[in-house]
């Protein structure tokens, strides 16, 4: 274990670790640049960023515009290879009531103001029946042969077919293409007829209107006729009928004596009949109800006074009896009780207070008992009048029962004899008036205009057509454009990292060109990607409330997003600056970090996290100044179980002693438990996601392990960004492509690093 930082790695020079410049919450930095959450309005709800929407337009516009031309020549073939069609429009006006001679109602059902509606999609369920339809055919003579079905386009089969079968396919044809178009607001409307034919049309819908308002007089008429005839019939059967019963009713009563006597009549309806039986029964009943009653009333108190033996009742409570004797016991009790703070018991007044009391007690008790056998002598009263009333009332039942029994069929013959003079009163009334109003009624239909054959076809409309194609196109590109953005799970641009992931981005590293190696652009200070890691180094400067983070690692979701080559620069980048910095190389598994920097990887921080060798020992100098490195040393079979000992805590507690900067390139995170345990002992975790190969549930992943670890995530690189595909909508292109083309004559690079240094030394406080 490290716990002396002078001897693991020897004496130190003048330290600078205090030279750190100041640094703003990361939030400050990229306050108007990054929004890690929605935008809010002022009421707090997230505003619409048209800006989003647009980007999404422009990067699937080839599919949008694909799909608007698609449905373009859909629609363009649909216009041009549709048969031309004519729709010919007469109008009808339907009112509510027709002309009323006589205050009498119809047969036919009337309309009334709250049933309109009701009256008005009847008249038109009726234009659309297929009566009517074949009443059109039978006039016109469209069923009589196949012309019909040939001109409107209809299939028609060589094999000869029968008239009933032609005339279904004539119905259904005609009922195709019928329109009925009632006018909002009004009594009128509209039936139209389409075919190819606009003589045709005209005809058809000219014998719509007609036929509908001749089969409306035909209905009221036959409703009218059939409705005398009915009547008359069952007036016979019902007079003949109600004879018949009222003798059989007669006779019966006769024979079983039974008389019932009429109630007073309580409203305007027929009397009530009643037995005297069936009177006395009733009134014994009511009154053994009211001995019930009284019963259960004496059976409650004399209840109440037994289970507490008479006292605390509410009989005993409000006798005035016994409230006097209390009164009074209260007043000797209380004197007692005052004169025995001044006298003893055995005292003579005090023997007779005493006396007092108990006699009170005495008078008291007795009371009590008097009002319980009171009460007892009450209970058994009312038993007894129950009992002897339930008996009468049992006496009562058998001889009304034996009326009822022989009720019966009285009863039935009664009501048998009322039902059927009400339905003769009832079919007399309504015969005499279909008798006067027969025939009366005029017709409440009319023909407003009539059909016209049309000189217009009213199908294909061109214009129409390519405009709903235009439309749908768009909707439907529109559509997909939003479902590929959904199912698109890769994180593409620094938008996405902070919508998806909800992190800050530190920087994006632009993806090299074919052939070129990290070193080659690392070693050239104008490149696009040593600017991009300057600007990395500069975000770092911000990620911390003191400046830059003293420890930290390098980490990535998966193998092969360039954490080593970014380890590498941030080291490097600091070190030209003047910060003593070491880099170590965390991946005991599958380490490339001496590789990148030329080292020997013999010894290195296996060695020290197995004590094999102290961190002196294995601390190597790079090629740059200020920069010093350990590798992995030997690759262990269990590296997890080395990161999880104290000594890697230790190991880089001692270096950020010595070291104004310890960054570890670190393993991958997902499937392995390295990059968690490194994190957990430094300061600051730089995420790696590599454009457009990273899903958003891997890296979500990634985060969620490093938090449970307790690392603090300072925030994302995006690493091989193609900053001119993913350009539109976002101005990324501009960060790499200005002043790329041709290196203006500046001081040379080596004069830019020192006047950095010096810059951050002022900062710093003059070191």
């Amino acid at each position: 274990m490290l716990t002396d930082p002078e001897e693991d790695f020897g004496p130190r020079p003048r330290p600078i670790r205090s030279a750190r410049l100041p640094a703003r919450p990361t939030a400050q930095l990229l306050e108007g640049v990054i929004s890690i959450d929605e935008p809010l309005d002022e009421t707090g709800r997230p505003q619409l960023d048209l800006t989003e929407y647009w980007r999404l337009l422009v990067k699937h516009r080839w599919l949008i515009v694909s799909s608007i031309i698609a449905c373009l020549a859909i629609g363009a073939a649909v216009t041009l290879l549709t048969r031309p069609t004519y729709t010919a429009r007469s109008t009808l006006q339907i009112d509510r009531e027709s002309a009323k001679v006589l205050n009498v109602e119809e047969v036919a059902p009337r309309d009334n103001l709250a049933t309109s509606e009701e009256f008005f999609q009847t008249q038109y369920g009726l234009l659309r029946a297929e009566s009517l339809a074949q009443r059109v055919a039978q006039n016109l003579g469209l069923a009589r042969n196949d012309d019909f079905l040939k001109a409107m386009g209809e299939k028609v089969d060589e094999t000869p077919r029968t008239a009933d079968d032609r005339m279904d396919k004539v119905v259904k044809t005609l009922a195709q293409h019928l329109g009925v178009v009632p006018t909002r607001a009004s009594r009128l409307v509209s039936i139209t007829f389409t075919s190819p034919d606009p003589q045709l049309s005209a005809k058809v819908a000219n014998a719509f209107a007609e036929n509908f308002i001749g089969s409306n007089l035909d209905r009221r008429f036959e409703s009218s006729s059939y409705a005398r005839d009915f009547l008359e019939k069952r007036l016979a059967q019902t007079k003949a009928k109600l004879e018949q019963q009222e003798r059989q009713l007669v006779a019966y009563a006769a024979q079983e004596k039974i008389i019932n006597l009429k109630e007073p009549a309580s409203g305007p309806g027929p009397q009530a009949e009643q037995s005297l039986a069936a009177a006395n029964l009733q009134a014994l009943n009511e009154a053994l109800a009211a001995a019930r009653a009284e019963r259960i009333r004496a059976q409650q108190r004399w209840a109440e006074a037994a289970g507490k033996g008479g006292a605390d009742t509410v009989d005993v409570l409000t006798n005035a009896t016994i409230q006097e004797l209390s009164q009074t016991r209260a007043k000797k009790v209380a004197e007692y009780q005052d004169k025995l703070s001044v006298y003893k018991p055995d005292f003579p007044d005090m023997k007779q207070l005493k006396a007092q009391i108990d006699e009170l007690d005495r008078q008291i008790t007795q009371a009590t008992n008097s009002i319980r056998s009171s009460v007892r002598a009450q209970y058994q009263v009312a038993a007894n009048s129950e009992r002897s009333l339930a008996g009468q009332v049992e006496t009562l039942k058998s001889d009304v029962l034996d009326l009822r029994n022989r009720s019966i069929q009285y009863n039935i013959l009664l009501r048998e004899v009322d039902t059927s003079r009400t339905l003769y009163d009832g079919l007399l009334q309504r015969y005499k008036e279909v008798g006067v109003a027969g025939g009366i009624a005029s017709n409440n239909i009319s023909i407003v205009d009539r059909a016209k054959p049309p000189h217009i076809p009213s199908s294909p409309r061109p214009v129409r057509n390519m405009a709903l194609a235009l439309v749908a196109g768009a909707i439907l590109g529109l559509a997909m454009a939003f479902l590929r953005e959904a199912l698109d799970q890769a994180v593409r641009v620094p938008a996405d990292v902070e919508n998806k992931l909800r992190l800050p981005v530190l920087g994006s590293i632009p993806v090299l060109a074919k052939g070129q190696l990290p070193r080659e652009a690392l070693a050239d200070n104008r490149s696009a990607m040593s600017e991009a890691y300057f600007s990395l180094r500069s975000a770092l400067q911000f990620s911390t409330k003191d400046g830059f983070p003293k420890t930290m690692v390098v980490t990535s979701t998966r193998p092969g997003e360039g954490k080593s080559t970014t380890a590498y620069a941030l080291a490097q980048s600091m070190a030209r600056l003047g910060f003593r910095t070491l880099l170590v190389d965390g991946d005991l598994r599958n380490p490339s970090l001496h590789k990148t920097v030329g080292a020997d990887n013999r010894a290195g921080l296996s060695n020290v996290l197995t004590g094999a060798a102290g961190a002196k020992e294995v601390v190597q100098a790079s090629s740059s100044q200020n920069l010093f490195v350990i590798t992995s040393g030997p690759l262990p079979p269990n590296p997890a179980e080395l990161l999880a000992g104290v000594r890697l805590s230790a190991f880089v507690n001692a270096a950020s002693q010595d070291f104004d900067m310890v960054i570890v390139d670190g393993p991958p995170v997902m499937g392995l438990a390295d990059a968690p345990l490194i994190a957990s002992v430094v300061e600051g975790v730089v995420l790696l996601i590599e454009a457009g190969k990273t899903g958003r549930t891997q890296a979500r992943a990634a985060v969620r392990r490093l938090q449970m670890a307790n690392a603090h995530i300072l925030g994302v690189v995006l690493t091989k960004f193609n900053a001119k595909s993913a350009s539109y909508g976002y101005g990324y292109a501009y960060e790499y492509e200005y002043a790329y083309g041709k290196k203006p004559e500046v001081a040379s690079a080596g004069d830019g690093f020192r006047r950095l240094g010096n810059q951050a030394r002022k900062l710093m406080g003059g070191r």
